[in-house]
């Protein structure tokens, strides 16, 4: 779906405020700090960890999404950019938690975990390959996910059955820390 589709989406159904599940358990084992959310749509996940004392930036590509975030939370630094067209620079070693839930760009996974501070957790969420959807290139192979992250420290990994209420195609999740040590 491209942009305007996803912006007729928000406009027809705003979606849940409830947050990730596996977010709320990863992010809530975790000190405050600056936390990023890519492809946040309207900004469930971003709320949360703000109300969690987080400094959130949320970024998505849909200017329907990104006004009824601010509008809900206007604390929360959200921007409109494309991440297909890297309208968004991912700062290097800015980032404590950077979460990207239910959203697919290959190239993306190098900028994140250079993004993140030593320390700091990719929690990344996308859907994996099942019968109906082998082609999908929204859609990871099994293994494909936590191969993304090797040699990281895997505080989470899953695939299967979403535990997430608002999802029912099979998921791919990794909770991965940067190696103190790593820099870039």
């Amino acid at each position: 779906m491209d942009i305007r589709g996803w912006d007729a989406r928000y406009r027809a159904d705003p979606g849940t405020l409830k947050p990730t599940p596996l977010l709320v358990e990863t992010a809530s084992r975790l000190k405050p700090g600056k936390a990023l959310d890519l492809a946040c749509g309207t900004g469930r996940n971003a709320i949360w960890l703000a109300e969690h004392g987080w400094q959130v930036t949320a970024v998505d590509g849909s200017p329907v999404a990104i006004d009824r975030l601010r509008k809900r939370a206007p604390g929360i630094d959200a921007r409109v950019a494309d991440l297909e067209k890297h309208e968004y620079a991912i700062e290097p070693e800015a980032w404590d938690l950077i979460a990207v839930c239910y959203y697919l760009q290959r190239d993306l996974f190098e900028s994140v975990k250079r993004g993140l501070k030593p320390g700091g957790v990719a929690l990344v969420i996308v859907h994996l390959v099942e019968p109906g959807h082998e082609e999908s290139r929204f859609s990871v192979q099994p293994g494909e996910l936590a191969g993304y992250f090797e040699g990281w420290e895997i505080l989470h990994s899953y695939e299967g059955k979403p535990k997430d209420p608002e999802h029912k195609r099979a998921v791919a999740e990794v909770a991965a820390r940067k190696h103190p040590a790593l820099r870039g």
